[in-house]
């Protein structure tokens, strides 16, 4: 229903009732009539920027609103319509301005708070969002979706128990707020109350049977609780209502990689590129993509880096598996794996991400180069070693380490902060201290060093660290084939160490990255990988403990 000020012809009395019973061609129809007999008639420009608001004509109606605008500069309500329209189209900084100027009329105005809001946390201003919803509550403690919204902004700000006391007040207020209930089950996986999580989601669903969206992300926190089938079966359920859910599917391609479901699993996989993680970083290449089905001899590929390092390190394996397929190859990846990949068997050119590209005839991205070989669990490309460092850099780095008189054991704890995992697989460098009563040399292989760990670490002088002068990851390399053994948990360091063929010992969380399987303490990846697994405790004392025991028993793989 709308509202206009006041009703001053039977026709525009026609108009509204045309729109508020659907009619809008004819809504639109009378509105224009009405405004070509009298060009500065508010109630009818007003109610026409609705009307085709409502049609889809957007620049029509924003052309609509600023007429009446500029009849009545004080139509708070106007305002907040025009910024409601301008957000629905993502373009927020314009509705930004348009709830602003509300708010410099009329500074009480809840709604326009909140809406205010919604657009900050849109752009990416989550403290400044959060701000605008407790203006709103303030004025309306009882504006639900305010304290739902609010909770969203909060896990942008990785505040989860924040969010989950905002959501909390919200169902409060609305018990079959079932957005709240879904978006709560996501804050509680955040602060590992995996159940708490699965019986919010519950709710959610039990409220929406058809919530595709809270379905997918219920199947990640049984995931999370090794409760894989019952995941796969809450996915099922997602493509029932949605059948083209990406998230969920790349979740379940994920979800069959990590159970060793390879045939199913690869093909899932290549849903990735629809999925909100990945759809903006797939590359938009006029030449087609090759999955192994038809003949390259002769041709040049272009096989393309994709996601992390470790990813690139892991996957570069199959460059001469394409190879002998007859293609001449071009690799592109991260600047900082140029000059290791040079050592790859197989690449004609390597060339580094953003840099002109050659002419080529077709392309694949490496993470689909599995599918393309039909890879199983007793196919993959195993052998090792497959990259190597340049060896003048071997020999410096062994000069630089100084005279072996124990062995040496390089250490990497902590992985990038913003992959989204790394609350899990990344542990304290306090963790590992218990490892240094070892009769051994220990070597900090993290170029860059969380500060929670930086004052650890500059107080224990055993530990070897080089850091930033470690230059790229043929660098690194060359360090790493210096050493006996790497201890890792699962970032690029543990690919690195293993493409290299040294001995690496891996520690993983409870619920692992999908590479690593499960229930297994050896990688069908690299050989020389010795896998340590949290237990359902997700603690890591007992994974370091067992790191320990090992080490005193020798450092084979």
């Amino acid at each position: 229903m709308v509202n206009v000020s006041r009703v001053e012809t039977p026709v525009l009395n026609r108009a509204v009732a045309a729109l508020n019973g659907g009619r809008l061609v004819e809504a639109e129809q009378l509105c224009r009539h009405i405004i070509a007999a009298k060009p500065d008639f508010f109630d009818a420009l007003y109610l026409l920027a609705t009307v085709q608001s409502s049609l889809g004509k957007i620049d029509a109606a924003l052309a609509s609103y600023d007429r009446a605008l500029n009849v009545r500069p004080d139509a708070v309500a106007a305002h907040i319509d025009r910024g409601a329209l301008l957000e629905k189209f993502n373009r927020h900084r314009e509705a930004l301005a348009s709830f602003d100027r509300a708010l410099s009329l009329q500074p009480t105005y809840a709604a326009a708070h909140y809406n205010r809001g919604n657009v900050l946390q849109d752009l990416g201003c989550c403290e400044e969002a959060v701000a605008s919803y407790d203006r709103a509550l303030a004025l309306r403690p009882d504006l639900a979706r305010a304290l739902s919204n609010r909770g969203n902004a909060l896990q942008k700000l990785k505040r989860f128990a924040d969010a989950v006391a905002s959501y909390d007040r919200a169902i409060a207020l609305r018990p079959d707020f079932a957005q709240a209930f879904s978006n709560r089950g996501a804050a509680l996986q955040e602060l590992k109350r995996y159940d708490e999580a699965v019986a919010s989601y519950d709710r959610a669903i039990e409220l929406r049977p058809d919530y595709a969206d809270a379905l997918s992300d219920r199947g990640l926190a049984l995931e999370a609780l090794q409760r894989y089938d019952e995941a796969l079966a809450s996915y099922d359920r997602a493509f029932a209502v949605r059948p083209d859910h990406s998230e969920a599917h790349y979740a379940e391609a994920l979800c069959r990689l990590l159970l060793g479901d390879f045939a199913r699993g690869w093909q899932q996989n290549e849903w990735r590129w629809q999925a909100r993680q990945l759809r903006d970083s797939q590359r938009g290449f006029a030449q087609s993509l090759w999955l192994g089905q038809y003949e390259i001899a002769g041709k040049t590929i272009l096989l393309h880096a994709e996601q992390g390092f470790g990813d690139t390190i892991q996957f570069c394996r199959y460059v001469p598996l394409v190879a002998a397929r007859g293609a001449r190859v071009i690799l592109e990846v991260q600047a900082s794996l140029t000059v290791l990949m040079s050592s790859l068997a197989g690449t004609t050119q390597v060339v580094s991400t953003g840099s002109a590209l050659p002419d080529f005839d077709v392309q694949c991205p490496l993470l689909s180069l599995p599918l393309a070989f039909g890879t199983r669990l007793e196919t993959i490309p195993s052998a090792v070693p497959y990259l190597r460092a340049p060896s003048q850099s071997v020999i410096n780095w062994d000069a630089r380490l100084g005279p072996k008189r124990r062995p040496r054991i390089g250490l990497a704890w902590s992985g990038m902060p913003t992959h989204s995992n790394d609350h899990n697989r990344s542990l304290p460098l306090d963790s590992l201290l218990s490892l240094l009563e070892v009769d051994a040399t220990f070597i900090s292989l993290q170029k860059d060093v969380p500060a929670s760990d930086a004052l650890t670490l500059n107080q224990r002088s055993e530990i070897l660290r080089f850091g930033s002068t470690l230059t790229d990851f043929a660098d690194t390399a060359a360090l790493v084939s210096n050493l006996d053994l790497v201890i890792s948990v699962d970032t690029s360091l543990a690919h690195l160490a293993g493409a290299l063929g040294k001995p690496v010992w891996i520690l993983l969380p409870f619920a692992p990255d999908w590479r690593w399987l499960l229930d297994r303490d050896d990688s069908p990846w690299y050989p020389t990988a010795r896998l340590f697994r949290q237990d359902a405790s997700r603690l890591w004392d007992s994974v370091i403990a067992r790191v320990h025991e090992a080490l005193r028993g020798g450092f084979s793989a």
